[in-house]
């Protein structure tokens, strides 16, 4: 038989158990809501910085890009306008090799005069000034005395450190400097690395066949003055790296 005291308190204790139940219910629903909102929201968040990560990214594509571009029209125009000197004087001249057409065109200044001693840097080891003299038709007497040949350089690096070794152990102070007009750039670096403080005068060679001025309408030379640009870019910018030390350059005794 049961107390109808205890029933109503079993009443209320069965009531104050679902009451805690369902408040336990309902702050656990909130609880994973909440959770849940929190999850969408990181993952939103998430994906809103990889969106803006992604078209910062593509930005900065597109500004390197451009710059690459507009540095590489610069190149080009500045090659492409680049002419020799009217007067150039100095003490000596130096071609660094890669073509008949620099080799004649520092010959023929050592013959005006221009300067009083010529180097010609990377030549093969087995060419000798006299294979030089016949196939520029230079002065037998002016190659006896006056121009000197250098073996060792087979880069513009070397080109570079190959000049100046020869241009120290001669004394000299300013020189004409030969090559061709898309070299010269990135040459004229070298050379302001490896003799910095001497006056260089540029005296471009431009081939005719490259056609140089009109590098725009001729997919070949574009390609070339490219990949000039991008070397000119690495050596400008980029860290020194010479293939080999200026102490193992032959001395001007051994460059003959």
């Amino acid at each position: 038989m049961t107390i109808p005291g205890e029933a109503a308190s079993g009443r209320l204790d069965l009531m104050r158990i679902r009451t805690e139940e369902a408040i336990a219910g309902g702050r656990a629903a909130s609880i994973a809501e909440t959770n849940g909102e929190r999850r969408r929201a990181t993952r939103g968040a998430i994906g809103s910085i990889a969106v803006r990560a992604v078209m910062a990214a593509a930005l900065v594509g597109a500004v390197l890009l451009g710059s690459f571009g507009l540095g590489f029209v610069w190149f080009a125009t500045r090659v492409a306008l680049s002419d020799a000197p009217v007067d150039p004087r100095a003490d000596a001249i130096v071609v660094l090799t890669g073509g008949r057409d620099r080799v004649q065109g520092g010959v023929e200044l050592l013959e005006e005069g221009r300067g009083r001693r010529l180097l010609i840097s990377g030549v093969h080891p087995s060419t000798r000034a006299e294979d030089i003299q016949r196939a520029t038709v230079g002065d037998h007497a002016l190659f006896a005395c006056c121009v000197d040949l250098g073996h060792r350089a087979e880069t513009t690096v070397g080109n570079a450190l190959e000049v100046a070794d020869w241009t120290r152990a001669n004394g000299f102070s300013s020189l004409i400097v030969v090559t061709s007009a898309y070299h010269m750039p990135r040459s004229m670096v070298e050379l302001d690395k490896a003799l910095p403080g001497l006056t260089k005068i540029a005296w471009p060679v431009k081939r005719p066949d490259l056609a140089i001025d009109t590098w725009f309408l001729h997919p070949t030379t574009a390609k070339l003055l490219l990949h000039e640009y991008v070397k000119y870019i690495v050596t400008r910018f980029g860290p020194s790296a010479s293939l080999f030390r200026s102490s193992e350059i032959a001395t001007t005794a051994s460059l003959r």
